[in-house]
């Protein structure tokens, strides 16, 4: 009777945990646009919607028990209102008159003290991985990091140029590795054509890989035919393609 209530209760733990992962996805996107809208909406809501009246935004003629709802619904307009601004302002950017605009702002932003600084940093990663400038990375590789027989997914930027390539007798290619669960910041390594690994992976999907600690994986339509020919060598080494020649600087 103790075996049958013991395997009831495992098979009820079961359920309840397969039913709580379903929900993850949907009650983490709840809640991060949840802190979105008190973050944006609750901190800026008097200044987009400056024009109406501070009673109305505060739901003072509403009864006690709806107030909460309705400062939480003009907390979504406020919001709306906040990404139509930078949607809107993408727009601008692409313009002449916008252009120039942004780039005073960014003058005199980078003017001041230390305040300049952190925005340059800032400012430099989010070009790097930026849809725009995607194009850095060339392709996924596999690199042997930090020593012979560990492994760790790169990505090929560039073919290695000036003194580094000059003093070696081997070809080299410039690999970034970045670190997990923040991407924005890894190592440099040079690495010669035979040592590299080319991925059949996207970048996209690397990154979502190294975000995620591993837990993430994109499927390979290789790994079956891999594991039904255990007795052969599973890896393979092409020669990665011919990145781009570098730009001039006049």
């Amino acid at each position: 009777m103790s075996a049958a209530s013991g395997s009831t209760f495992k098979s009820i733990r079961g359920a309840f945990l397969a039913g709580l992962i379903a929900l993850s996805p949907i009650l983490v996107t709840v809640f991060v646009l949840n802190w979105l809208v008190g973050q944006i909406g609750g901190n800026f809501r008097d200044f987009f919607l400056f024009f109406l009246p501070h009673g109305l935004l505060e739901g003072e003629a509403v009864p006690a028990a709806y107030r909460g709802l309705v400062i939480f619904g003009w907390n979504v307009v406020a919001t709306v209102v906040a990404l139509a601004q930078i949607t809107l302002l993408g727009y601008l950017t692409r313009y002449v008159a916008g252009r120039f605009l942004f780039s005073q702002t960014e003058r005199v932003m980078e003017r001041v003290p230390l305040i300049g600084a952190i925005y340059h940093s800032v400012k430099q990663i989010v070009e790097t991985f930026s849809s725009q400038n995607r194009a850095v990375f060339q392709k996924v590789v596999l690199v042997q990091f930090p020593r012979p027989g560990m492994w760790a997914i790169g990505f090929l930027t560039n073919r290695t140029q000036g003194e580094a390539q000059a003093r070696t007798s081997h070809e080299l290619f410039n690999v970034f590795i970045p670190t997990t669960p923040n991407p924005t910041s890894g190592f440099l390594v040079m690495v010669p054509r035979e040592s590299l690994v080319e991925m059949d992976m996207t970048v996209g999907e690397a990154m979502k890989c190294i975000i995620s600690g591993g837990a993430v994986t994109p499927p390979w339509p290789g790994t079956a035919r891999t594991a039904s020919t255990s007795g052969g060598s599973s890896s393979r080494a092409p020669s990665p393609p011919t990145p781009p020649p570098p730009a001039t600087v006049a």
